[in-house]
């Protein structure tokens, strides 16, 4: 007889699930440690956490943070020339745009507004993808304007831009030698109070993400996940038992969006730099700005104050352009104040790519005679003492 003869196959009759639990606990890890095994197991289980964690993170930093640190190691800000002054006359000044929030190259922006050549040589500022040095560029414009052999400098700052241009102003009016016509604002917030609550809330998450987690001004990962949540309105629906209902074709959609528009673009500003960006308004430093530029320096004339702003205050849904307008009143306005509001017919926040015309029509004829102005008495007091 065969000695597996007496071995019959088991049947549903043979199940016996307490002697399976037996046949569990007698195999299990740690199963036969007699001291402090609970420990030693959770001890275990969390090494093995522990270390699949370090696995996921070493990924991470490797290839998500450290290619894009190394790539911004080699950004540094730069001045682009857009377009030559319409009127010979001006050859003596140049026109610098910088963009808002968000941005990196105020390019498109400033070839999308003709109406700037009016006033002089047209530039466009790059910013350094790493972050913001106000002095640096006030420096880097300077000595261009320097080598370009360009006596007068008039800012264009967009919504946040309009900030950094303050302080680049303030820089080459007490600093330099070239003399400062004029700062133009477009929806520009003074302070954050001035950033509508929704606006300042993402600011405020994304600055608070950049703070504990490591590697998250470099990480892409990050900006994918950052991106997508502020624009959930797309693609959610509304809760029901605590989940949201997901429009999964519409969160393609955004999720290819924000790959094209803020990953892959060779223009989309970093995360650092949105940080610096929104640190900026957080810092308050505009009103200090205007009060440095409402005296004289070293026989330079007061520049001019532009604000464009919307009629209707809700038209611009991200800055509260009244609490602004009423700051810029306060500071530069007034009998002897050097300040003009002009109000851009349709347009939003600070859209002058959308709304090209709009813009170019209230610059021709309502900003332009005011800076012309102001041009005028620098170019007087170039003569009398002209810098070098």
């Amino acid at each position: 007889m065969s000695p597996l003869d007496d071995r019959h196959p088991s049947s549903i009759a043979d199940w016996d699930d307490a002697r399976r639990k037996a046949r569990l606990r007698a195999t299990r890890l740690g199963h036969d440690w007699e001291t402090l095994r609970r420990t030693r197991v959770m001890l275990l289980r969390l090494a093995a956490l522990l270390i699949a964690g370090l696995v996921v993170f070493a990924q991470y930093w490797a290839n998500d943070v450290a290619p894009e640190r190394a790539r911004l190691a080699r950004t540094e800000p730069a001045v682009l020339p857009i377009a030559t002054p319409a009127d010979s006359r001006n050859w003596d000044t140049v026109v610098v745009d910088l963009v808002g929030l968000g941005g990196l190259n105020a390019s498109d922006t400033a070839a999308a507004l003709p109406s700037l050549s009016r006033m002089g040589v047209v530039w466009a500022i790059k910013y350094d993808n790493r972050g913001i040095d106000t002095k640096v560029i006030a420096d880097l414009i300077t000595r261009a304007a320097l080598m370009s052999g360009l006596k007068n400098v008039i800012l264009v700052g967009h919504s946040m831009g309009g900030v950094i241009a303050l302080e680049v102003a303030k820089h080459i009016h007490t600093h330099s030698d070239r003399r400062l016509v004029a700062v133009l604002l477009d929806c520009t917030p003074m302070d954050l109070n001035a950033v509508r609550p929704e606006s300042r809330g993402r600011g405020e998450d994304m600055v608070r993400w950049m703070g504990w987690l490591p590697g998250a001004r470099e990480s892409r990962s990050l900006r994918v996940l950052v991106e997508t949540y502020a624009r959930r309105d797309q693609f959610v629906d509304g809760y029901a038992y605590g989940l949201p209902g997901l429009r999964f074709g519409d969160l393609r959609s955004v999720l290819g969006e924000v790959l094209r528009e803020k990953i892959y673009s060779p223009d989309a500003a970093s995360n650092g730099l949105i940080e610096a960006q929104f640190l900026a308004i957080v810092a308050g430093g505009a009103v200090d700005d205007l009060r440095a530029m409402s005296e004289p320096v070293d026989g330079k004339p007061r520049p001019a104050i532009v604000f464009l702003r919307p009629r209707a205050p809700a038209a611009d849904g991200v800055v509260d352009v009244e609490y602004s307008h009423r700051v810029l009143v306060e500071q530069v306005g007034g009998v002897d104040g050097t300040l003009l509001v002009a109000f851009p017919r349709n347009t939003g926040h600070a859209n002058p790519r959308q709304r090209p015309r709009e813009y170019d029509r209230v610059i021709t004829d309502q900003v332009l005679p005011f800076v012309q102005r102001y041009q005028a008495q620098a170019r007087a007091a170039n003569t009398s003492a002209a810098p070098r």
